[in-house]
């Protein structure tokens, strides 16, 4: 029964830590963009997707097939 108030006391702690940070002030407003930016078409160019959505593709894939591996070795083992 001690590991269940222990539990629901980290829950309602991490819970009130998450609630609290939306408390938060917004943020201020950017500072403007310098003089003649975007008037001749250069618009700002934003951080790539693919990059890391790439990574943790192959990452999840890696972790995914040796858990299969792990299940797969060990029913062959008994």
């Amino acid at each position: 029964m001690k590991k269940n108030w222990k539990a629901i006391g980290l829950g309602i702690i991490c819970w009130a830590g998450i609630s609290i940070s939306g408390w938060a002030d917004p943020p201020d407003t950017p500072p403007p963009m310098p003089g003649n930016h975007g008037q001749n078409g250069n618009a700002p160019v934003g951080a790539p997707i693919d990059g890391g959505l790439g990574i943790l593709l192959a990452l999840g894939a890696t972790y995914g097939s040796r858990k299969v591996y792990q299940v797969w070795k060990k029913q062959r083992e008994t």
